[in-house]
Protein backbone atom coordinates (compact mmCIF):
# COMPACT_ATOMS: atom_id res chain seq x y z
CA UNK A 1 0.00 0.00 0.00
CA UNK A 2 3.22 2.47 0.54
CA UNK A 3 3.35 2.20 -3.03
CA UNK A 4 0.02 3.40 -3.86
CA UNK A 5 0.35 5.78 -1.64
CA UNK A 6 3.33 7.62 -2.39
CA UNK A 7 2.50 7.19 -6.82
CA UNK A 8 -0.86 9.05 -5.50
CA UNK A 9 1.27 11.85 -3.42
CA UNK A 10 2.95 12.39 -6.91
CA UNK A 11 -0.18 13.86 -7.80
CA UNK A 12 -2.10 14.84 -5.17
CA UNK A 13 -1.59 16.75 -1.45
CA UNK A 14 -2.49 13.98 1.09
CA UNK A 15 -2.69 13.57 4.69
CA UNK A 16 -1.35 10.87 6.93
CA UNK A 17 -1.61 6.81 5.71
CA UNK A 18 -2.84 4.35 7.92
CA UNK A 19 -1.82 1.30 7.35
CA UNK A 20 -4.04 -1.42 8.71
CA UNK A 21 -3.23 -4.46 6.89
CA UNK A 22 -1.05 -5.74 3.89
CA UNK A 23 -4.90 -4.72 2.19
CA UNK A 24 -6.01 -2.44 3.96
CA UNK A 25 -4.54 1.08 4.23
CA UNK A 26 -6.47 4.55 5.18
CA UNK A 27 -5.71 7.87 4.00
CA UNK A 28 -6.66 11.27 5.09
CA UNK A 29 -7.58 13.87 2.72
CA UNK A 30 -8.60 17.08 2.80
CA UNK A 31 -12.22 18.04 1.09
CA UNK A 32 -11.03 19.64 -2.20
CA UNK A 33 -9.03 16.73 -2.96
CA UNK A 34 -11.58 14.06 -2.26
CA UNK A 35 -13.09 14.02 -6.11
CA UNK A 36 -10.44 14.07 -8.18
CA UNK A 37 -8.85 11.24 -5.95
CA UNK A 38 -11.80 9.66 -6.01
CA UNK A 39 -12.22 9.32 -9.96
CA UNK A 40 -8.13 8.52 -10.32
CA UNK A 41 -8.66 5.62 -7.78
CA UNK A 42 -11.32 4.19 -9.68
CA UNK A 43 -10.41 5.33 -13.38
CA UNK A 44 -6.29 4.70 -12.86
CA UNK A 45 -5.60 2.73 -10.23
CA UNK A 46 -8.89 0.00 -10.52
CA UNK A 47 -10.66 0.74 -7.31
CA UNK A 48 -13.82 0.17 -8.75
CA UNK A 49 -16.19 -0.28 -6.11
CA UNK A 50 -17.23 1.84 -3.24
CA UNK A 51 -17.59 -0.72 -0.35
CA UNK A 52 -18.89 1.79 2.08
CA UNK A 53 -19.50 5.72 3.03
CA UNK A 54 -19.39 6.01 6.89
CA UNK A 55 -18.93 8.50 9.59
CA UNK A 56 -17.83 9.28 12.96
CA UNK A 57 -19.05 12.25 15.38
CA UNK A 58 -15.96 13.59 17.05
CA UNK A 59 -17.85 15.76 18.91
CA UNK A 60 -15.34 16.77 21.20
CA UNK A 61 -13.45 18.77 18.35
CA UNK A 62 -16.74 19.65 16.64
CA UNK A 63 -16.13 17.34 13.14
CA UNK A 64 -17.07 14.50 11.49
CA UNK A 65 -15.09 11.94 9.89
CA UNK A 66 -16.24 10.83 6.47
CA UNK A 67 -14.73 7.82 5.25
CA UNK A 68 -15.14 6.25 1.71
CA UNK A 69 -14.18 3.17 1.35
CA UNK A 70 -12.99 1.57 -1.89
CA UNK A 71 -12.14 -2.05 -3.11
CA UNK A 72 -9.76 -2.77 -6.10
CA UNK A 73 -11.38 -6.31 -6.61
CA UNK A 74 -8.21 -7.39 -8.98
CA UNK A 75 -5.86 -7.06 -6.51
CA UNK A 76 -7.67 -7.86 -3.90
CA UNK A 77 -6.43 -4.55 -1.81
CA UNK A 78 -8.84 -2.02 0.07
CA UNK A 79 -8.29 2.06 0.00
CA UNK A 80 -10.03 3.95 2.68
CA UNK A 81 -10.46 7.91 2.37
CA UNK A 82 -10.60 9.46 5.50
CA UNK A 83 -11.67 13.19 5.43
CA UNK A 84 -13.24 15.68 8.64
CA UNK A 85 -16.38 18.00 8.07
CA UNK A 86 -17.78 20.32 10.39
CA UNK A 87 -20.90 19.22 12.96
CA UNK A 88 -22.35 22.36 12.26
CA UNK A 89 -24.07 23.20 8.88
CA UNK A 90 -22.84 20.42 7.91
CA UNK A 91 -23.06 19.37 3.66
CA UNK A 92 -20.90 17.38 1.41
CA UNK A 93 -20.84 16.99 -2.53
CA UNK A 94 -22.51 13.98 -3.49
CA UNK A 95 -20.23 11.37 -5.32
CA UNK A 96 -23.56 9.20 -6.46
CA UNK A 97 -22.69 10.25 -9.72
CA UNK A 98 -19.38 7.87 -9.61
CA UNK A 99 -21.20 5.05 -7.49
CA UNK A 100 -24.60 5.13 -8.22
CA UNK A 101 -24.89 3.29 -4.36
CA UNK A 102 -23.09 6.21 -2.50
CA UNK A 103 -26.97 7.70 -2.75
CA UNK A 104 -27.88 5.41 -0.11
CA UNK A 105 -25.52 5.91 1.68
CA UNK A 106 -26.05 9.78 1.46
CA UNK A 107 -29.53 9.24 2.75
CA UNK A 108 -28.95 7.41 5.26
CA UNK A 109 -25.66 9.46 6.74
CA UNK A 110 -28.22 12.60 5.71
CA UNK A 111 -30.85 11.14 8.18
CA UNK A 112 -28.89 9.49 11.09
CA UNK A 113 -25.49 12.31 11.24
CA UNK A 114 -27.68 14.98 10.01
CA UNK A 115 -24.86 15.38 6.81
CA UNK A 116 -26.20 17.19 3.81
CA UNK A 117 -25.49 15.78 0.50
CA UNK A 118 -27.81 18.66 -1.62
CA UNK A 119 -27.70 16.66 -4.88
CA UNK A 120 -27.76 13.54 -3.75
CA UNK A 121 -31.28 11.95 -5.52
CA UNK A 122 -33.88 11.77 -2.72
CA UNK A 123 -31.68 12.91 0.13
CA UNK A 124 -34.77 14.82 1.64
CA UNK A 125 -37.22 11.60 1.78
CA UNK A 126 -37.85 9.95 5.06
CA UNK A 127 -35.64 6.48 4.68
CA UNK A 128 -35.33 4.64 8.04
CA UNK A 129 -36.37 6.72 10.59
CA UNK A 130 -40.12 7.92 9.15
CA UNK A 131 -41.57 10.37 11.56
CA UNK A 132 -38.52 11.05 13.20
CA UNK A 133 -38.69 14.91 14.57
CA UNK A 134 -35.56 14.70 17.21
CA UNK A 135 -31.81 15.20 16.59
CA UNK A 136 -30.38 12.68 14.36
CA UNK A 137 -29.75 9.74 16.72
CA UNK A 138 -26.50 8.55 15.46
CA UNK A 139 -25.08 11.69 16.58
CA UNK A 140 -23.50 11.53 19.78
CA UNK A 141 -25.36 14.40 21.70
CA UNK A 142 -28.23 12.75 21.35
CA UNK A 143 -29.46 10.96 24.49
CA UNK A 144 -30.48 8.06 23.90
CA UNK A 145 -31.99 7.38 27.63
CA UNK A 146 -34.10 10.35 27.49
CA UNK A 147 -35.61 9.31 24.65
CA UNK A 148 -36.11 6.05 25.33
CA UNK A 149 -37.58 7.47 28.79
CA UNK A 150 -39.84 10.07 27.24
CA UNK A 151 -41.06 6.96 24.61
CA UNK A 152 -41.26 3.66 26.41
CA UNK A 153 -43.25 3.09 29.54
CA UNK A 154 -41.30 1.42 32.41
CA UNK A 155 -42.32 -1.98 33.02
CA UNK A 156 -42.68 -3.73 36.10
CA UNK A 157 -39.37 -6.28 36.96
CA UNK A 158 -37.18 -3.95 35.05
CA UNK A 159 -34.13 -3.15 36.67
CA UNK A 160 -31.24 -0.74 35.94
CA UNK A 161 -27.50 -2.64 37.37
CA UNK A 162 -23.79 -1.35 36.77
CA UNK A 163 -22.72 -3.95 34.04
CA UNK A 164 -19.24 -4.14 36.20
CA UNK A 165 -20.69 -4.98 39.01
CA UNK A 166 -23.52 -7.33 37.81
CA UNK A 167 -20.72 -9.31 35.61
CA UNK A 168 -18.40 -10.07 38.95
CA UNK A 169 -21.28 -11.47 40.84
CA UNK A 170 -22.43 -13.49 37.96
CA UNK A 171 -18.58 -14.92 37.67
CA UNK A 172 -17.91 -15.04 41.14
CA UNK A 173 -21.33 -15.40 43.03
CA UNK A 174 -19.28 -16.40 46.54
CA UNK A 175 -17.48 -12.95 46.31
CA UNK A 176 -14.10 -14.92 45.35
Amino acid sequence: MRELYDRLKQRFELGELTEQRPDLAFITVAREVLRPLLLHLRDKEGFTHLVLLTAVDWIEEGEFQLTYLLSNRKAAVDVGLRLMIPRDGVAMESIHDLWPTAATYQRELREMFGIDFPDSPRVNEEFILEGWRDIPPYRRDFDTLKYAQESYNDRPGRETRDPEQYMKEQLYPDGK
